[in-house]
């Protein structure tokens, strides 16, 4: 999966029109909680890696990754109308690593955790009654645990093969929602989030994710684009009766 700049584009106008939208502020306000789960995805710093290596006399002959794993979300929100919300929620975008081997013989062996705690804004958009366009930007405290291990030629390049360090990365994504019921909601959204890990190297963590999720409270759903405005019923006008009308003729007696 790959979220680029134009999704992040999209993603802007999508927010703003969000908040342009001061006159559906009473609409279906309501809390919500949820969770997904899916496949994520890291960048592997291969040119830090390599440069490190070479700081050590030796040569890289290949890096392998390992930088697929489960990642899984679970969170909760404030619908405050059909376009905006506000959600906080858990995260666990799983663990990613590396090998590399050298000349002289050895290799670097490091594998790294993100898990943390997010807080989003999240925009709406209705295409239909039931499926909207959805946008989320926002941010994480994310902590990083990583182990790491040397062999042969190879020297430890960290001070311990146990590292851990927190730091606060960007967060956004794109993605569509299916409302099932009034009450219930899927929805298959595509995420970046920015990531240190624990030695230091840059990169990002993408999450491709089905979740489910549960609006608390009997009010209504939001109303949707397109959706009819009610017909406006005068009141029936008052009709005259031959009674209340004056009497312009009388019946002559016969003869």
């Amino acid at each position: 999966m790959r979220i680029t700049s134009r999704h992040t584009v999209a993603l802007g106008c999508m927010v703003a029109a969000a908040l342009a939208a001061p006159a559906s502020m009473a609409q279906g306000a309501r809390w919500y909680g949820g969770a997904s789960l899916g496949r994520s995805a890291a960048t592997i710093d291969d040119t830090r890696i390599t440069s490190g290596l070479a700081g050590q006399g030796l040569a890289t002959n290949s890096i392998s990754h390992r930088d697929r794993d489960t990642g899984y979300r679970l969170f909760g929100g404030y619908q405050v109308n059909r376009n905006f919300g506000i959600e906080a929620g858990w995260l666990d975008m799983g663990e990613m690593g590396y090998t590399a081997t050298t000349t002289p013989a050895g290799t670097l062996v490091g594998d790294v955790r993100f898990k943390g705690l997010n807080l989003d804004i999240v925009g709406t958009l209705p295409i239909t009654e039931r499926v909207s366009l959805l946008g989320r930007i926002g941010g994480a405290s994310v902590r990083s645990t990583g182990t790491f291990s040397a062999t042969g030629a190879v020297t430890m390049p960290y001070a311990a093969s146990s590292t851990s360090a927190r730091h606060f990365g960007a967060r956004y994504g794109i993605g569509v929602a299916w409302r099932l019921t009034d009450a219930w909601e899927l929805r298959l959204e595509g995420e970046r989030m920015r990531v240190n890990d624990s030695v230091g190297n840059r990169g990002h963590v993408d999450l491709l994710s089905l979740g489910v999720v549960y609006y608390f409270g009997g009010a209504a759903a939001p109303a949707r684009a397109g959706a009819p405005a009610p017909a406006h019923v005068a009141a029936p006008m008052a009709t005259p009766f031959a009674a209340d009308l004056p009497e312009l003729y009388t019946e002559e007696e016969p003869s």
